[in-house]
């Protein structure tokens, strides 16, 4: 049940975004950039974390 489910809002998901994409290229390039941002934050961040643990956690 859960599979199906699952496969479901998959592709659900993809008509949504072939939707956005067809419909309004623009602000999908939009969504894009902004997932690709908080994508490169959220590395920063894990790779700042890093760097703290390999200095020994001091501030």
């Amino acid at each position: 049940m859960a599979v199906n489910a699952k496969k479901i809002a998959v592709y659900v998901l993809v008509v949504f975004a072939l939707y956005v994409i067809i419909t309004d290229p623009a602000k999908a390039a939009d969504y894009v950039q902004i997932a690709f941002e908080g994508i490169s934050d959220a590395a920063q961040a894990i790779g700042d974390f890093m760097t703290w643990i390999a200095n020994g956690a001091k501030n």
